[in-house]
């Protein structure tokens, strides 16, 4: 069967990708850039690339045909606090106008569980993207979820952080809101089951766990599960503006995220029906075992995907193509050489930069300035890396963005994604000769973007230079 997938590069779509393949299913997987899909060679030979934007007017010049089913996981919620049902809506009319074109027969939408009359913006968005899927040339199925649990999804490694940070909480009100937890590993077996079930055609399901429990309650059982003493008070007086900054300051979200997933955390989202629980046959796991399988594949380095990788976790959400090749002209640089012998060792090094391992020297200045960003609204350090040896095109790194990671390129290409008066590269390259070449760039904006480059002239002598010199004694 000829399946397309939209949101590939997205938490879930990293996820259900795999499964897919390894079903039998020809996967046509749909992207605005390819150059940040991130997949190994191997998947991309197995896989169609259909680079496409539903934000723009539809373009039928190029499009794909012959598909089956689509699943439709298209969400903005990171990327704007205010108009990002707007694009969502917008995004969802421009697919139904390249669905009607391709034939689809059926298309399978991940949405948020819906059972109060007053919704919050990101609820009511996702509601309102259903209504328009239903308008379409397809029969539609729907899937509603709660709070999704993961390793690397954006509501685990909040839960995550804020436990294993602060072992006394206080706490808004909003955290004795109930909710239905569900596993990751649940919600690819319910996409999987629903492809092609006509007796699931033009209906919407809500999918859960096994426990209807409050945050306070979620926060508890992972504080129990991973052995750390937590207290919690809760307090009334916490607005949810205050309540996001809260969240912004201490976990590694962004506070678009934050502002919208608090605004939602009011909400009950309990499964209202396990009709498609016993259509499919499926037995949800429990909360707590979510968390022990979110840890096994965290210590065993093998998480697939994190909401940290999308791109809606920067500040900026560039077009990758257009910041790939660095500018050569009204740049200012720092560019480092050093001979080397272990070229191998030398990579691998370069590979493990940032996350834990640290940027090589001044890692306590690289921490400053991540404090500094955040407080002004950046993304800081606190993002880390998703595995700690191995990068993707288009993965996080603390506050860079992986522009290109091409090992038998011998070449690591980051884009800056901290808040700067201009715009950042650094480049990682071993030349033929091994010879490393570590390449800082600063394209500045004005002449305030001239005076921060040249105030932090003075560090760059000791930190570029360290962090070179270290990245080659470093033994791995």
């Amino acid at each position: 069967m000829k399946i397309l997938l939209t949101g590939a590069n997205g938490y879930v779509g990293r996820r259900l990708l795999p499964e897919l393949l390894t079903a039998g299913h020809q996967v046509v997987c749909s992207v605005r850039d390819k150059n940040r899909l991130g997949l190994d060679k191997s998947t991309l030979d197995l896989i169609e690339i259909w680079e496409v934007d539903f934000l723009t007017t539809p373009s039928f010049e190029k499009i794909t045909k012959d598909i089956d089913v689509a699943y439709y996981l298209i969400h903005s919620m990171s990327s704007s606090t205010t108009d990002f049902d707007t694009l969502e809506s917008k995004a969802a009319k421009n697919f139904n106008e390249y669905a009607k074109a391709i034939g689809i027969k059926q298309v399978i939408y991940l949405s948020g569980i819906v059972n109060e009359d007053k919704l919050s913006k990101h609820l009511q968005s996702r509601k309102d993207v259903e209504t328009i899927l239903y308008q379409g040339n397809f029969n539609t199925t729907v899937l509603r979820a709660g709070i999704i649990v993961g390793s690397g999804s954006s509501s685990f490694e909040i839960i995550r952080d804020l436990c294993e940070k602060l072992p006394v909480m206080i706490t808004p009100k909003w955290v004795l809101t109930k909710c239905q937890p569900i596993a990751i590993r649940d919600v690819i077996n319910y996409l999987l089951g629903v492809i092609s079930k006509e007796e699931c055609y033009n209906q919407s399901f809500d999918i859960g766990g096994p426990n209807i429990i409050t945050y306070k309650e979620m926060m508890q059982l992972y504080a129990k599960t991973r052995g750390i003493k937590l207290m919690i008070v809760t307090i009334p007086m916490m607005t949810p503006k205050l309540s996001s900054y809260w969240l912004y300051f201490v976990t590694s979200t962004s506070y678009k995220l934050a502002i919208n997933l608090v605004n939602s955390m009011k909400m009950e989202v309990v499964c209202s029906d396990n009709r498609l629980q016993k259509i499919l046959n499926i037995k949800p796991i429990t909360y707590v075992d979510a968390i022990k399988l979110a840890f096994i594949k965290i210590e065993q380095n093998l998480v697939i995907s994190s909401w940290k990788d999308s791109i809606s976790s920067s500040q900026f959400a560039p077009n990758f193509s257009e910041f790939i090749q660095i500018p050569k002209y009204g740049c200012l640089k720092d560019h480092q050489m050093r001979k080397i012998e272990n070229v191998e060792n030398t990579l691998l090094n370069i590979w493990s930069i940032g996350g834990s391992r640290g940027w090589y020297y001044g890692n306590w200045m690289w921490k400053l300035r991540g404090f500094i960003d955040k407080i002004f609204g950046g993304v800081g350090l606190r993002r880390g890396r998703t595995n700690p040896i191995h990068l993707d095109n288009g993965d996080s790194l603390d506050f860079w963005r992986v522009l290109l990671a091409n090992k038998e390129e011998k070449r690591l290409l980051l884009y800056a994604e901290m808040k700067l008066p201009g715009e950042a590269w650094l480049e990682f390259r071993i030349d033929d000769d091994n010879v490393l070449h570590q390449i800082a760039t600063f394209r500045p904006r004005g002449i305030w973007g001239r005076l921060y480059w040249y105030s932090l002239v003075p560090f760059h002598f000791f930190i570029f230079g360290g962090m070179i010199d270290n990245i080659i004694k470093y033994k791995s």
